[in-house]
């Protein structure tokens, strides 16, 4: 009974079916996992209770055969509103929050029957790409605890890799699902923005925040993004999509697809370990009858740029709600109403969250909005159209997900400029709209995992599973 959290969810689904196990069954190993792995600091907030009681009502249930997300155990990012469940952003200033709604997102699972186990830890607000930057201390990577997890959604990544679910729900404003997919070993997908619903995402950049799936291979991801792609009114940025099955192309051949590699993927910003790990994929994609060129574009350069000067002014403008008056921390000494807005805003948030809104309203003061932030949209538009070009003569893009492998959770960080670098290659995707999937390739001499990302057009979320469950395959065939 141990080793089902170690099956695939059609098997688990199967046993449900029969009658082997139950969803109760499953929960009991799922927290038991959960304790032996408490160093780990995954969870800000468990839902033990509700969820034990949830899972006993499916025990009395009838599987639904068609439905394999019946009774699967899922954790979900700390940003997400969740009724009746704290939701703190992994900040100080939320940290007695509990919702009155339940995000789009979280209705969804509800609706699939999938069982809630509790809220991961991450970056604050998700600004960062270490997860360092939580209140609650940052989660330790399963792969070597001595290692960072990656962020903004860490803890999500770390639940995946621990074996304590086989599914998470993470972020991606600039490659915050990815980065920690690539840094733990796990696939993470960020979707087309607009495919999944950002009502109940407390918000950190509006226009590049994008809810994801996160798992063990690509079937599973593929699986659970079935579930989240809908139309929500809710939501102004939400896209009416057909309903499709982002699995129907996973197993199909790969023979004739064209791969674009840009050259600055694979330059000497990145380790020699990654690019190695890369160009054996390369060779792969060759001897299976993919065209795979090495192609240049504009602008990649200037990503870390547009997503400081975008992602900070967005944010210092959402953020501008946490002031202790309708709800968050409010200070106690005080004596005047600005007073209490600065001392409870300085004393809830952290020196990173604090660092961004004063850039991000320094960036929107008077003319500066005109001179920085109008400028990179324009700048940003025009990288979405390189993407265009390139997709107008290429199936794919790839490259790592990544500059180098996951580091020390205690490395200095003193460049605050250091943690948007660890993101160069994944945030272009973020200021184009696009779809993108972290898989794992492979591992170094230190047994640290290396990630690639592969990206398409809009709407070919179900392309990009196609091609990366076939370089999953190949390299499991390999024994990488």
């Amino acid at each position: 009974m141990n080793n089902i959290l170690e099956l695939s969810i059609k098997e688990i689904h199967e046993l449900y079916l029969n009658g082997t196990i139950n969803p109760s069954d499953v929960l009991k190993l799922v927290f038991e996992k959960i304790e032996e792995n408490k160093e780990l600091n995954m969870f800000i907030t468990l839902n033990k209770t509700n969820a034990l009681e949830y899972a006993l009502k499916l025990d009395a249930m009838e599987v639904e055969k068609d439905n394999l997300l019946w009774g699967i155990p899922i954790a979900i990012k700390d940003n997400i509103s969740t009724k009746g469940l704290r939701t703190t952003c992994a900040s100080f200033m939320l940290d007695n929050y509990i919702p009155i709604y339940d995000a789009t997102v979280i209705k969804e699972i509800k609706n699939h029957k999938m069982i809630i186990i509790g809220k991961t830890n991450m970056d604050e607000f998700a600004m960062g790409s270490t997860s360092r930057t939580s209140y609650y201390g940052a989660p330790l990577n399963p792969v070597n605890k001595e290692m960072i997890t990656g962020g903004s959604s860490g803890g999500s990544a770390a639940a995946i890799k621990s074996g304590v679910v086989p599914l998470s729900i993470g972020t991606d404003t600039g490659g915050s699902i990815r980065q920690p997919a690539s840094y733990c070993g796990i696939v993470g997908m960020k979707p087309t923005y607009g495919s999944i619903s950002r009502f109940g995402l407390i918000a950190f950049a509006s226009s590049l925040d994008t809810i994801g799936p996160m798992s063990r291979n690509v079937y599973e991801n593929a699986l659970l993004l079935n579930a989240l792609v809908s139309f929500d009114k809710n939501d102004y940025t939400s896209l009416n999509r057909e309903k499709e099955d982002f699995t129907r192309l996973i197993g199909k051949d790969i023979k004739g697809l064209k791969v674009a590699v840009p050259k600055y993927y694979v330059s000497d910003i990145v380790s020699e370990e990654i690019v190695s790990s890369v160009n054996n994929v390369i060779n792969i994609l060759k001897e299976n009858g993919a065209i795979v060129d090495l192609i240049d574009m504009k602008y990649l350069d200037q990503a870390v740029t547009l997503y400081q000067v975008i992602a900070m002014s967005e944010a210092s403008s959402n953020l501008a709600r946490f002031d202790g008056v309708k709800y968050g921390y409010r200070a106690t000494d005080y004596s005047n109403l600005e007073e209490m807005y600065c001392n409870s805003r300085s004393l809830a948030f952290g020196d990173e969250v604090k660092r961004r809104i004063m850039v991000g309203s320094f960036i929107l003061s008077g003319d500066n909005a005109k001179i920085y932030y109008e400028k990179a949209l324009k700048v940003r538009n025009s990288l979405a159209k390189e993407f265009e070009r390139v997709f107008a003569s290429y199936d794919f893009i790839i490259g790592p997900t990544t500059t180098t492998v996951a580091y020390k959770v205690d490395t200095d960080l003193n460049d605050p400029r250091k943690t948007f670098m660890d993101d160069v290659l994944v945030i272009p995707m973020n200021m184009a709209g696009i779809p993108s999937l972290n898989i794992p390739i492979g591992v170094n001499n230190s047994n640290l995992p290396i990630g690639l990302n592969i990206t398409s057009n809009k709407y070919k979320e179900a392309n990009i599973y196609q091609l990366g469950s076939f370089i999953e395959k190949k390299l499991g065939d390999k024994n990488v």
